[in-house]
């Protein structure tokens, strides 16, 4: 109950004079930026209800929603997904052993439906159970109540701030579906993506597409407009107060004063303006995750192996960022952070961790239950399919002669051997961390940061 403890201390503090007063000022200052008339509440939606997505949300709940008359929180999923019984019986067991749980859903008369479904009496939904604080993906760990729309329109018409939990998977189709509701918008909304994850285009030219890109091309909200949060940050343990920092991406035009509203006591915010990096990184630290649980589980969680892989991977992540942004931030902060925790304890760790002890199949898919999309798996493909192009070379100083972008990674090129084309058996990762030719991480970060790498085309520019 350490968890719990923490959560019930974290929500005394916030809720105390002295910071109800201070986030009541932070909701003034971000009104006052969008120039919201009094009588006007600021309306936040979070589009998307998985588990970072439902705890940023809920976060927001938390530290502003008692101003009702200044702020309006609300979040939309798609309707109609049912929980199956077994999930059923377990959320009845986390309600039950919550005694502040179980003593608001009596108090919501909302108990009863639990009693049912546990019984196989009554089918409950993934939006219904969000409404009383539980995310599908997320039973273990109690939400606040949130105030769930299942009409897309609804949603999103009138949002001053749109936060974007959806997979990157996802972002492009539910966000031109978004643009038809705002035909009539005199100002665009700010724009909060989550999103983990990239598309990549090949012809004619091959290049990324982020999601950040997405949401721009597919509602012409300017890029300006349109910022990414990401740190080290596991949806559970951060709604149980655990002490995490992130950075908001973008222009200097809202991420100061973003941060700045986001920030909370145990979640520090800060501004970066390299959007890029930092939205490429996300989606590759994903990539790595599942070669991170895979060699754990192979090693039977050897430190000396999981050091070594991170060593590698980390490398070929800066000698790709050096390729698609002149400048790149460097590995660190919660740049790094965000790497780390996710080969720790994501879920695309989880996931590599499954498929290498059979308990998982790639046949299976990258939507697992009780964890959602496993975002990793279409990014290995897209950055691969990129970086392998035979419309792009760089120069290897080892073989003096020009090779794709791919050859110089090769624990991508075995990931995606292994889990797009599987032509390799899962324990390749381990013959591909401990192949001889492997060089020293340090000449891959050497030869981004010497040689004239940077390749503008690559984000179609």
């Amino acid at each position: 109950m350490v968890g719990t403890n923490a959560a019930a201390k974290g929500c005394v503090e916030s809720n105390g004079s002295g910071q109800n007063g201070f986030a009541e000022q932070k909701v003034d200052d971000f009104r006052r930026l969008l120039g919201k008339a009094d009588g006007d509440p600021l309306r936040i939606v979070g589009v998307g209800a998985g588990a970072w997505g439902s705890v940023f949300t809920a976060m927001l709940q938390d530290g502003y929603g008692q101003f009702r008359e200044k702020v309006q929180i609300r979040i939309w999923r798609r309707p109609g997904r049912a929980i199956d019984k077994a999930t059923a019986e377990h959320l009845f067991e986390v309600i039950n052993s919550r005694e502040d749980v179980l003593r608001r859903l009596i108090r919501r008369c909302a108990y009863l439906k639990y009693v049912e479904a546990r019984l196989g009496d009554r089918t409950l939904y993934a939006d219904e159970i969000l409404k009383d604080g539980f995310c599908l993906n997320m039973i273990d760990t109690p939400l606040c109540p949130l105030k769930v729309v299942t009409n897309l329109q609804e949603a999103v018409w009138d949002a001053d701030i749109v936060i974007n939990g959806l997979p990157s998977t996802e972002t492009r189709e539910v966000f031109e579906e978004i643009s038809k509701y705002w035909k009539e918008r005199i100002t665009p909304p700010v724009i909060i993506s989550l999103a983990k994850g990239i598309e990549a285009a090949l012809d004619p030219e091959p290049y990324i597409i982020t999601p950040t890109q997405m949401i721009n091309r597919a509602t012409g909200v300017p890029m300006e407009n349109i910022l990414y949060l990401g740190g080290p940050n596991i949806a559970s343990e951060i709604y149980n107060h655990e002490y995490a920092n992130a950075r908001i991406c973008g222009s200097e035009k809202w991420r100061k004063a973003l941060g700045k509203f986001l920030r909370q006591p145990h979640f520090i915010v800060w501004d970066n303006g390299d959007l890029i990096t930092h939205e490429v990184m996300g989606g590759l630290k994903n990539v790595y995750a599942i070669g991170a649980g895979m060699i754990a589980s192979l090693t039977n969680e050897s430190a000396t192996s999981k050091s070594v892989y991170f060593a590698h991977c980390t490398s070929e992540m800066i000698f790709i960022t050096h390729l698609l942004s002149e400048n790149p931030e460097k590995l660190a902060g919660p740049l790094l952070a965000d790497t780390y925790v996710t080969l720790l304890k994501g879920r695309n760790a989880w996931y590599g961790q499954k498929l290498a002890k059979g308990e998982l199949s790639l046949d299976m898919g990258d939507s697992i239950k009780g964890k959602g999309t496993i975002q990793g798996v279409s990014a290995v493909k897209a950055f691969y399919e990129l970086l392998s192009h035979p419309r792009l070379s760089v120069l290897s100083p080892e073989e003096n002669k020009n090779v794709a972008p791919a050859e110089l990674c090769p624990i991508l090129k075995t990931l995606y051997k292994m889990l797009i084309v599987r032509e390799l058996p899962l324990d390749a990762i381990l013959q591909a961390l401990r192949d001889e030719t492997m060089n020293d991480p340090r000449e891959r970060i050497e030869i981004a940061q010497t040689h004239a790498f940077y390749i503008p085309s690559l984000l179609g520019q």
